[in-house]
């Protein structure tokens, strides 16, 4: 098991806790648990290819349309 630090501000706390509420997890459990479910997004996310295009400036100014949809 690996010993990460890392700081937060007293708004950040309050945001985790208030979520950590909901779940009825405790700090340390909801600040695992949000790591752990980026990690498997990532995994998913890495290994789709991406669309390749002849050129590098459209590349990099084209918009990805993938994700969840915003609200409104």
């Amino acid at each position: 098991m690996t010993t990460i630090t890392i700081d937060l501000t007293e708004e950040e706390v309050k945001i985790l806790n208030k979520r950590g509420k909901k779940n009825y997890l405790q700090l340390k459990q909801q600040v695992e648990d949000i790591v752990r479910r980026s990690c498997i997004n990532f995994k998913k996310s890495a290994s789709s290819p991406k669309a390749s295009c002849d050129d590098a400036l459209v590349d990099i100014f084209s918009r990805q349309t993938r994700g969840r949809k915003r609200k409104g």
